[in-house]
C-alpha cells in the first residue's frame, strides 16, 4: 500500500483550491513513479506532476498535482476531505 491517507490540513485546501493539488501521506521508500502510477489507478484521474518531502515528523508527504480534466475539489470531494 503505497498511499497511506490524505491530508485535510488548512494548507492542503488552499493548494486544491488555487493549484489543483491533493496531498497525501505515502510509505517512506516510495518513489514518484509509483506514487502516480498507484494514485492514476486508485482514483482514475491524470497526475500532471509530483512532489515529496520527508516531514519533521518522519513521514512522507506527496503533492499531487493533477491535470487540468481532473479537479482535485471533485476527487477530495468522493474522499471526503471536503
Amino acid at each position: 500500500m503505497i498511499i497511506k491517507y490524505p491530508l485535510s490540513t488548512e494548507k492542503a485546501i488552499r493548494l486544491m483550491e488555487s493549484e489543483n493539488k491533493l496531498v497525501f501521506i505515502v510509505e517512506d521508500k516510495a518513489k514518484k513513479q509509483d506514487i502516480k502510477k498507484a494514485i492514476e489507478e486508485t482514483f482514475k484521474v491524470k497526475v500532471a506532476a509530483i512532489n515529496t518531502i520527508n516531514d519533521f515528523r518522519g513521514r512522507k508527504k506527496a503533492y499531487v498535482r493533477l491535470a487540468p480534466e481532473s479537479p482535485a475539489i471533485d476527487l477530495a470531494t468522493k474522499l471526503g476531505l471536503m
